[in-house]
């Protein structure tokens, strides 16, 4: 009989304790960046799960841009523009971008001239940082180097990232 009392006051806490992290990350006014939480995530056509799915989503860290917030739902535009509406808990601040248009060269420093030491085809998503000067740093799974900001989708030429 105690063993589930004890279970149940560990589940209690642990709600508390995610309800009070979701609390202290309340929605940045839009539009930003920001990125897809799970590996399977749905879009619905209005900010509730009674409106019908739209996407389906299998690719955790997808860059999207959030337009709109309405309570715990965020209205985001994929990487192809179409927008839509999804839980909060889907959209994570993670900053990542995705390649776009031809091969990205990723630089040993972020300059035109700087050693190559990797190549991203369109539509590998890595993890952004280190942005500025049109330039970001870009991770995909432990391969990183410097590449312009006109080559990715998930970051504005002009923004600057620590």
């Amino acid at each position: 009989m105690r063993a589930p009392m004890v279970f149940l006051a560990m589940m209690m806490a642990g709600v508390l304790i995610a309800g009070e992290a979701i609390a202290a990350d309340p929605p940045k006014k839009g539009p930003y960046f920001a990125s897809l939480a799970p590996s399977r995530a749905r879009m619905r056509s209005g900010p509730g799960r009674t409106y019908p799915a739209t996407w389906l989503y299998v690719r955790a860290d997808l860059p999207v841009r959030v337009v709109d917030s309405f309570q715990d739902w965020r209205k985001v535009e994929d990487p192809a523009g179409v927008q839509g509406w999804m839980q909060g808990k889907m959209v994570s601040q993670r900053r990542t971008a995705l390649v776009q248009g031809e091969v990205a060269d990723l630089r040993e420093k972020p300059a035109a001239g700087a050693k190559v030491v990797w190549r991203a085809e369109p539509g590998v998503v890595g993890r952004i940082s280190q942005c500025g000067g049109g330039w970001c740093r870009f991770d995909v799974t432990g391969r990183a180097g410097f590449v312009e900001t006109g080559h990715l989708w998930g970051v504005s030429p002009e923004e600057t990232l620590p």
